[in-house]
């Protein structure tokens, strides 16, 4: 039974690996709370440095390309505020302070809904993806706990519902009709990664926004229907945190 649409969360923390990942993963559904009066927070988990096939490309100069980008996504999806463990991308693990930043970002936001990465996905290459999804599930187990980082100088706290993107096995999709577009416009402003992730290469005549647009919008309608709606994005809900 797939069920659709949660009530508007008073506060949501998205957790992404990468620049772009929470975008991906849920940018329509986070503009549409958003728009709807969530108090929306973003934490990217990686500097976003690999985020290029230019072998000579300045990667410090692109991890502050990959910031003011984030930073201007989070904007059009109507986020508060975003913030970046600074990982080195591609170097991700389940480290014991990775757990305890995370841990203290949900402490000080103390979201209703937490949304993050599916680490249980079959197959999945990524490294960044897979250590940020378990990151996420246990730093939300520590945070529960006053006796995890008990100086962290917050109060613990327990969320409402944790959303998994990439979903292995989704059964919860909100609709998105309304914030489609606002997704894609957030997507696009990361224009650093038009070619190695959004397929778009500004220097054709051509550039393939018009197809990556439409990927989209096919993936939302794909997700709509595993709930009977017209364009959705999918994810596996957890309640029992």
């Amino acid at each position: 039974m797939t069920s659709v649409d949660l009530e508007t969360p008073r506060s949501v923390l998205a957790i992404g690996a990468h620049p772009d990942d929470v975008e991906f993963g849920c940018g329509a559904t986070l503009a549409k709370w958003a728009n709807d009066g969530s108090d929306v927070h973003l934490l990217v988990l990686t500097d976003g440095a690999k985020g290029t096939w230019d072998p000579s490309a300045d990667l410090a100069e692109l991890v502050t390309t990959r910031v003011e980008e984030q930073e201007a996504a989070a904007k059009l999806l109507g986020a508060r505020a975003t913030s970046n463990l600074g990982v080195v991308d591609g170097e991700l693990t389940e480290a014991e302070g990775a757990r305890a930043a995370i841990c203290a970002a949900v402490r000080q936001v103390r979201p209703s809904v937490v949304i993050g990465h599916d680490p249980w996905k079959r197959y999945r290459l990524h490294p960044d993806h897979r250590h940020g999804g378990f990151l996420t599930v246990d730093a939300l187990v520590a945070a529960r706990d006053p006796h995890f980082y008990p100086d962290q100088g917050f109060e613990p706290f327990r969320a409402d519902a944790l959303l998994l993107f990439e979903a292995d096995e989704p059964d919860h999709v909100e609709r998105v009709d309304t914030t489609l577009d606002r997704k894609v416009e957030a997507l696009l402003a990361h224009r650093s990664q038009w070619r190695s992730t959004l397929g778009i290469d500004p220097r054709d005549p051509d550039p393939g926004i018009e197809a990556f647009v439409g990927r989209v919008r096919s993936e939302a309608i794909a997700a709509g229907a595993f709930a009977g709606v017209p364009l959705g994005e999918a994810f596996k809900l957890l309640t029992d945190l």
